[in-house]
């Protein structure tokens, strides 16, 4: 059965801000529920308590609060996936840009490059070099900046090369239009939009690989609240028995990676073109 847009949106079928709502919920919970707690204090008579009155997610096991503490590690892992993201899509736009509007040997050049750096693995890459430098952020913003770009560059590189020969570009050359006024006038923003869904469906990615690292002990060091540190600690408290040390902030890790992808899915459906009809 197919649904027009227009009657999806009033039945209900399309709740493009409802990702965001979330996201804001998310981001204001990560700001405010540490600040309206206070400086936490350890306090190891109070280690492992199960959720209660008192303690709403229970406590770690250093008797922390542990709904503070997963708002605070929110809190890191949110704003490292932000700085990661616009690295990466800088990054991946500034080489995908340049590839595309020099072309000859050196697109060929690059384009050579993003397939070998598509060919390593990801994530042992970013063991490798937030290793170096262990527990310093700028380490783990390296570490995915450095192995995510060439999606970014090959996305943004073939957009380019598809507006360059539409009509009104062929038609700006011909009226005498330099290389530069076609490329700021007519070629760049076309990529906007493609960089903006970019960037935004790459936060999930920063927010898995910085859980992930600080997991394996390569990424933010155990005294740093961030969601992979907490879940990293998790692991000997749940064995024995204190399973909302894990349960929480392994809920807070997947709610904030599903509202960025929905985010970003719906970002990505508003700047393709319409087809007239919603399966």
């Amino acid at each position: 059965m197919s649904v027009e847009p227009e009657t999806a949106r009033v039945i209900g079928f399309h709740r493009p801000a409802l990702p965001w709502l979330v996201l804001a919920f998310i981001a204001a919970a990560a700001i405010g529920v540490p600040l309206l707690a206070g400086q936490q204090v350890a306090d190891f008579s109070a280690a492992l308590h199960p959720p209660g009155p008192e303690h709403l997610a229970g406590t770690d096991h250093s008797g922390y609060d542990l709904l503070v503490r997963t708002a605070e590690g929110l809190r890191v892992s949110l704003l490292i996936a932000v700085v990661c993201a616009v690295a990466t899509a800088v990054l991946g736009v500034a080489i995908g840009v340049g590839a595309a509007l020099v072309g000859g040997w050196v697109d060929a050049v690059v384009m050579r490059l993003v397939d070998g750096f598509n060919a390593l693995p990801h994530l042992v890459v970013g063991i490798v070099i937030a290793a170096m430098w262990r527990g310093a952020p700028l380490a783990i913003i390296a570490s995915i900046a450095l192995t995510h770009w060439p999606a970014v560059a090959r996305v943004v590189r073939a957009e380019l090369l598809a507006v360059a020969e539409a009509g009104w570009v062929h038609t700006s050359r011909l009226a005498g239009a330099s290389r530069w006024f076609v490329a700021r006038r007519h070629l760049l923003p076309a990529v906007t939009g493609q960089a903006l869904i970019a960037m935004i469906m790459l936060l999930p990615h920063a927010v898995w690989h910085e859980s992930t690292l600080s997991f394996l002990g390569v990424g933010l060091s155990p005294d740093q609240a961030s969601l992979g540190t907490l879940l990293s600690q998790a692991r000997g408290d749940v064995l024995t028995g204190a399973w909302w040390t894990l349960v929480f902030p392994a809920a807070a890790l997947i709610a904030t990676a599903l509202a960025f992808s929905a985010a970003g899915a719906a970002v990505r459906r508003r700047h393709q073109p319409p087809t007239g009809r919603v399966w």
